[in-house]
């Protein structure tokens, strides 16, 4: 088809607003790929793009008979996706920054072709947010559920199971539900797929919305199913299959085979293709687009791009040093490097860190763990889906079940943590050592429970220069002297919450602990 004269400039004026873009946000467009490259819960993510190509080719008729011009009030669009990027920087979040690139990447289509344009492109355009990769810290609850689920219709089918957290043992052998049981790659490409099946099959918004709902729904209910069936099919033939290799292969196939039979449905009760348009008329107002807007129009969000850039390279200047951490000098308790047990917390890539334990006689000993951050990129952060209490990869501490919230008295006020339980050596060893742990983050000088608030007083602080001095402080004790109710950890925040917010205060930049 050839192109029409009145499309020739705009177009032209489209790529040199992405390219604008692209230069200016190259790396965040990298970060995106290179996540698809190396997680195989995104691998769907590289059909977006032709797909939304192919889904405007489509339209390429209908798109002939308009006449675009820019629309300048899209610049205003410009500006929360911009501080979108900028915060998600500030606070080392991909999906703050990824997502913000997408929509300065979507925005700028009506920008510069106008808003009839984007109206009428506005599926394909919002089908490639598929393409940022988003959804994975829903893993751990999706892990959880897997888990419940199997359990309990392992027991419903007379298997007896010993559970604890993510880790079951059965008459016939020991299963865990890891990160590939989850389901989640099962439900984000369902998803995906679902959505522009409903786009392509039906006409009325009510019947794509259900649709999208049976999309999210089936592959769950899917995934619960096939892990109750690997773990029977290993069950019934002595481990001999649905193990290793065949665990992975036998999942796929009855996924596969899960999402033909929704389809296959849905078609059903797909509407009937509309009649050919012959064009979506553009009005008699609307004359070919000028030079002069679409110069304007370019160089207006060239500015607006470039200034979360700018803003950037200002509030990340570098800042001194972490000197060693030492500990706190806490009353009638004596400071032992050496750690309480082998544990190890999962936080990664702290700027510092400090591990040991407090004794004193007549009391039990209370281990002491803190990981610091200061100017945390994507590298070194301290809110990340990638920390916690157990560290990835640790078979010899696992934790027992989720963690959860607890008011404690901190001095004379309470304060809330999260408590966690881990257990030593294999799961069939009943006796094993268990750990309690409290966990706080600490930030802006006080202590939050919270991820989000974390991250939240750490994009303030780097929006106005300041520092983003954070960390997280862990107490825990052995369980078998603990007490039920944590008497021990209880008595020693009790005692010692003054000078340990003293000594965290001291932390910030500049300080010396």
């Amino acid at each position: 088809m050839r192109l029409e004269p009145a499309w020739r400039w705009p177009l032209l004026a489209l790529a040199a607003a992405w390219a604008c873009l692209f230069g200016l946000y190259w790396g965040t467009a990298v970060s995106i790929v290179a996540i698809w490259e190396r997680s195989d819960t995104f691998a769907h993510a590289y059909v977006v793009p032709p797909i939304a190509a192919w889904l405007v080719w489509t339209k390429r008729a209908q798109l002939a008979t308009m006449k675009p011009r820019p629309d300048l009030r899209w610049l205003a669009a410009l500006i929360p996706a911009g501080a979108l990027w900028l915060v998600g920087s500030l606070v080392a979040s991909n999906a703050a920054t990824q997502f913000g690139f997408a929509f300065l990447l979507l925005a700028s289509v009506p920008l510069i072709l106008g808003s009839q344009v984007g109206n009428f492109l506005s599926f394909p355009l919002v089908f490639l947010l598929f393409a940022v990769p988003f959804g994975d810290f829903l893993t751990p609850l999706l892990m959880e559920r897997t888990a419940d689920f199997t359990v309990m219709a392992l027991r419903a089918t007379g298997v007896p199971v010993y559970r604890e957290g993510l880790h079951f043992i059965i008459p016939s052998g020991a299963w865990s539900v890891i990160e590939a049981c989850s389901g989640i790659r099962y439900l984000l490409a369902s998803v995906m797929v679902g959505t522009l099946f409903g786009y392509l099959n039906y006409q009325s918004m009510k019947k794509r919305l259900l649709f999208m709902g049976v999309a999210v729904l089936t592959p769950l209910i899917a995934n619960w199913l096939r892990a109750y069936m690997i773990v029977m099919i290993g069950h019934l033939s002595g481990n001999e299959l649905a193990t290793g290799v065949d665990h992975i292969v036998y999942g796929w196939v009855f996924f596969g085979l899960v999402m033909i039979v929704m389809f296959t449905i849905g078609m059903r009760w797909a509407d009937p293709d509309p009649l050919p348009a012959s064009g979506v008329a553009p009005g008699a107002d609307l004359p070919s687009a000028a030079a002069a807007p679409l110069l304007a129009g370019v160089a207006l969000a060239a500015g607006l791009m470039a200034l979360p850039v700018a803003w950037l390279a200002k509030a990340t200047q570098p800042m001194p040093a972490v000197p060693p951490l030492t500990a706190p000098a806490l009353q009638g308790w004596t400071w032992q490097a050496e750690p309480l047990s082998d544990w190890r917390p999962g936080y990664r890539a702290p700027t510092a860190q400090l591990s040991g334990q407090f004794r004193r006689d007549g009391a039990e000993p209370v281990g002491f763990y803190v990981a610091y951050y200061r100017q945390q990129s994507q590298a070194s952060k301290l809110v990340s889906s990638a920390n916690g209490l157990a560290a990835d990869g640790d078979k010899h501490w696992i934790p027992t079940g989720s963690v959860s919230r607890v008011d404690v008295m901190a001095g004379t006020a309470p304060i809330q943590v999260v408590r966690g339980e881990l257990r030593a050596e294999a799961l069939g060893e009943l006796r094993a050592r268990r750990l309690r742990a409290w966990q706080t983050f600490w930030a802006d000088g006080g202590a939050y429970v919270d991820g989000w608030k974390v991250t939240a007083l750490n994009a303030l602080a780097r929006l106005r220069g300041q520092h983003d001095d954070a960390a997280v402080l862990i107490l825990y004790a052995d369980k078998g002297v603990n007490g039920a109710e944590d008497e021990a950890l209880q008595r020693f925040v009790a005692e010692n919450w003054p000078a340990l917010e003293s000594w965290m205060r001291s932390m910030q930049a500049g300080g010396h602990p």
